[in-house]
């Protein structure tokens, strides 16, 4: 499977992005899907997840009540809603997609948000 983010960029302190992750290939074996996030010096973290069917989903506590993930399996499409940006938020954001058990990666978008 082949993932591609796409929506990034720049933005003021409290604006919104949404990023997208479009899947091509083996589409129909996708389970589990999330964004992660790394920031210059940090470790790789998980910003949201969600299920195959989108009927469940799990944020980090620093974007809860801000961001929000979907999927729309018919365009084979995950997004990431995030309002209320803050510096904080700066990094390079991750798909990730999981096929039995290996997850699969994207090749990043970066999201830099200005105070």
């Amino acid at each position: 499977v082949q993932l591609v983010e796409s929506g990034g960029g720049l933005v003021q302190a409290g604006g919104s992005l949404r990023l997208s992750c479009a899947a091509s290939g083996s589409t129909l074996s996708i389970n589990a899907m999330g964004w992660y996030r790394q920031a210059p010096g940090k470790q790789r973290e998980l910003v949201a997840a969600i299920t195959s069917g989108g009927g469940s989903t799990n944020y980090a506590d620093s974007v809860k009540g801000r961001f929000t993930i979907s999927r729309d399996n018919a365009k084979n499409t995950m997004y990431l809603e995030m309002n209320s940006l803050k510096p904080a938020d700066t990094a390079v954001y991750y798909c990730n997609a999981e096929i039995w058990d290996v997850g699969y990666w994207g090749q990043g978008t970066q999201v830099t948000v200005s105070s």
